[in-house]
């Protein structure tokens, strides 16, 4: 791989707060670095500022510099892509863990917030290989005393943000990553395995009997990671996680992603994970069914720690049930029962028209997020809802795709009541709402004090009807994201009435016209001093409440 220095300069605060240390603590030899003319951004003889720029430097440097001066310098690096001086840094690193989230956040030395934003696909392999160097440094000498410096036994990749839009060349998404890192522990294993046969050959030499070598010491480094696999990438990961057992590299999962697998593949790599890791299982596009899914839930008991579980996409169809599958239906019941600290649960595009009460009965605890969305729901599907565990602890909510305009509409509205005081999150997009319906709701939704975000769009609403939701939603101070349809009066063409949501997605918009509502909107904001909140019709930009955030 090729590593570039990026000419950016690193943060001015990680720079001066590189300087005082650098000069007062660090080791005599530290001082003989070489100074720039004028460090990145012009900051003239800042030791912080040469070391990000200068590898050579940087490299000479480091056995010197209080260790106390690594994570700076390791954001400094990574904030600049000084790729040289990262992979350095790492392969020394004096710590036992090196965790993204920590070194990559908001500190007292820079306000910049790396973890937020997309991570460098250049500083990540760059991250990975100094590990698998340093790896490789301490297997070759494990014979020998360890030095104090090398010391590293976690690497945490965790929370690195991966929000599912369009990485460029310059980022790294989350299935890259995980691709990454599994070539890597199948590099490190073999290089393992090979070191193996080569010491084994050298105990059968002529001279064996007079050498007696000390007990190599164990060397190993764990990777907190999430994963994200497909049909593409299966194989690789799979032999990772084979190899997890003796390789000195090995993947610990928290989150696991899985796409487009078949039944026994999703199985084999859950079979894997280390059950004490996995905080979230994410099925989707599978294509399981009840039947995949009575194989694969009671694979997901073993996750002693499991609070999330999505099964999005998964062909879930109970509306007209055999006598056969009203058994897998009680089976996958009685399996998500199983699961004793679930909290999060992703049902959507599943059709469970009349079965939610059968479904959620055997839960051992309240959800505190629930996603329904596209599930053809009835009346009693709500109406149990509202009356369950789980409607006083809801923080997230999403109905988007039923029809609550109809008989769902005073259930809804009951269920708002009994979850107002919990909510954070509400998704009700394409729910055949007009101005009517959601002036019927207005009460018991600015009752929801504690609300953040309500997604709104693709519902035929007015722009009188969204100015009357603006007025009497303004007072909810934590609703700072309200993502609302094209009002029906800017399409560019006369609609259907009531018009669909594929009118409503493909129709023609007037754009002088919703640029006139949108500014009015803003102005509206503005007035009542809410310059905090975001009202917007792009779905893209705006990332929802991930439900460990809330």
């Amino acid at each position: 791989m090729a590593a570039r220095e990026a000419s950016a300069p690193p943060p001015r605060r990680l720079r001066l707060a590189a300087r005082g240390d650098l000069r007062h603590r660090a080791h005599p030899e530290a001082r003989r670095v070489p100074r720039a003319a004028a460090g990145p951004g012009g900051s003239r003889g800042a030791p912080g500022a040469t070391l990000a720029s200068h590898h050579a430097a940087a490299r000479g440097t480091l056995p010197f510099l209080p260790k106390e001066l690594y994570p700076v310098l390791f954001k400094a690096a990574f904030a600049d892509q000084r790729t040289l001086v990262l992979q350095d840094l790492v392969r020394a690193w004096p710590f036992p863990v090196l965790s993204f989230g920590k070194l990559l956040r908001r500190c007292r030395h820079c306000d910049r917030a790396l973890l937020q934003e997309k991570p460098s696909k250049l500083c990540v392999q760059t991250v990975i290989l100094g590990v698998v160097a340093y790896l490789n440094d301490a297997l070759e000498d494990r014979h020998r005393r360890p030095s104090e410096r090398q010391c590293l036994q976690v690497l945490d990749m965790t929370g690195l943000q991966d929000d599912g839009t369009d990485y460029g060349p310059e980022s790294m998404s989350l299935w890259s990553r995980t691709v990454t890192l599994a070539k890597a522990c199948i590099d490190v294993s073999k290089r393992q395995s090979e070191r193996v046969k080569r010491a084994s050959k050298r105990r059968k030499g002529p001279y064996s009997s007079s050498v007696t070598l000390p007990p190599p010491r164990p060397v190993s480094v764990e990777v907190r990671v999430d994963l994200f696999v497909n049909s593409t990438s299966y194989g690789v990961l799979k032999d990772a996680l084979q190899s997890n057992a003796h390789s000195a590299l090995r993947l610990k999962c928290r989150d696991f992603r899985a796409e487009e697998l078949s039944i026994a593949s999703t199985v084999g790599l859950l079979e894997f994970l280390d059950p004490a890791s996995v905080r979230q299982v994410d099925l989707r596009f599978n294509n399981l069914g009840l039947s995949g899914l009575r194989v694969v839930l009671p694979h997901m008991a073993k996750f002693t720690n499991l609070v999330s579980l999505k099964l999005p996409y998964s062909n879930i169809d109970v509306r007209r049930l055999s006598a056969g599958t009203e058994g897998s239906l009680h089976y996958f019941a009685a399996q998500l029962g199983r699961l004793s600290r679930l909290k999060e649960l992703n049902l959507g595009s599943s059709r469970l028209s009349g079965k939610l009460r059968q479904l959620l009965g055997d839960l051992q605890g309240p959800l505190e997020s629930l996603e329904l969305a596209f599930c053809y729901l009835l009346p009693n599907d709500l109406c149990y809802l509202s009356q369950s565990l789980h409607a006083p602890a809801l923080k997230k909510l999403d109905l988007s795709g039923n029809n609550l305009s109809d008989s769902l509409l005073q259930p809804f509205q009951h269920l708002l009541g009994e979850a107002s005081s919990s909510l954070l999150h509400l998704d009700i997009m394409e729910c055949r709402l007009t101005d009517a319906h959601l002036e019927a709701l207005l009460p018991a939704l600015c009752r929801c004090s504690r609300l953040r975000y309500l997604g709104l769009f693709g519902n035929p609403l007015s722009t009188q009807g969204l100015k009357n939701l603006l007025q009497r939603t303004v007072a909810l101070p934590d609703l700072r994201l309200v993502i609302y349809p094209y009002p029906v009066d800017c399409y560019s063409e006369d609609l259907p009435w009531p018009p669909s949501s594929s009118s409503l997605l493909n129709g023609s918009v007037d754009k002088e016209k919703f640029s006139r509502v949108s500014a009015e909107l803003q102005q509206m904001l503005l007035s009542s001093s809410r310059a905090d909140a975001v009202w917007t019709t792009n779905l893209c930009r705006h990332s929802t409440l991930d439900y460990f955030n809330l």
